[in-house]
């Protein structure tokens, strides 16, 4: 049988070492030789001995997953074997984490990651209530994290002399050692008139990166998370 189906671009090899890597833009392919961590819902394929279970996150995370949706439902994969991992085919991306490194990255945009980091949901500070009461996943250690995002990102420099605005809907994530706070960039008056849409963002500073994608979350979108 013959068809660019069958290029070696779409073709699955067998895995020569543990880990995580890129199948392709879209998916991500993890070699499991002990206990890895999904997003719930995220393995698309596997072979070999493996066991998905669902992981709970502590009372703590369950309710701040209940109150604001921004939670992380997690499974834990178990065993020896290859998976594949997708979700509505967003573009994948892997981060290397070095000890020492944190990142903040929003719970939707979290795929799969090494067991060897360690997970805590955390308060967004300066956000509150407000700014949709926002609580994202902050990723620490040593390991690999498989980020996913709805287009091609946009990695932006945070600098100590010129602080970033971010739609709180567009941002994907941030290093954690910045500092976060609400913006407003209308005024009453102009709010009052129906406004612009964009009346409140999350400024960080510092040293750092933020990473947002081209789109805004919609209701839709949102009620799918």
């Amino acid at each position: 049988m013959k068809s660019d189906l069958f290029a070696s671009g779409n073709m699955a090899q067998r895995a020569t070492v543990p880990g995580m890597t890129l199948q392709n833009a879209k998916s991500v392919k993890y070699a499991v030789d002990g206990e890895m961590h999904a997003r719930q819902g995220s393995m698309i394929a596997f072979r070999g001995d493996l066991r998905f279970e669902r992981k709970g996150q502590g009372l703590g995370g369950m309710l701040k997953r209940a109150v604001t949706g921004e939670g992380l439902p997690l499974m834990a994969v178990r065993g020896r074997g290859e998976a594949w991992f997708a979700h509505e085919a967003q573009n994948c991306f892997i981060v290397d984490l070095e000890p020492g490194d944190a990142l903040t990255v929003n719970g939707r945009n979290v795929l799969c990651f090494d067991a060897t980091l360690t997970y805590e949901i955390a308060t967004v500070k300066g956000a509150g209530m407000a700014g949709g009461g926002l609580f994202n996943s902050v990723f620490s250690g040593h390991g690999k994290l498989a980020v996913i995002c709805e287009g091609n990102p946009v990695v932006i420099p945070v600098t100590p002399d010129q602080p970033v605005y971010v739609d709180t809907d567009a941002v994907v994530g941030w290093s954690a050692a910045l500092t976060t706070s609400l913006h407003r960039s209308q005024s009453l008056g102009s709010m009052l008139r129906g406004g612009s849409g964009e009346a409140v963002q999350l400024m960080l500073q510092g040293e750092g990166f933020v990473i947002v994608r081209p789109s805004e979350l919609t209701a839709q979108k949102g009620a799918q998370s």
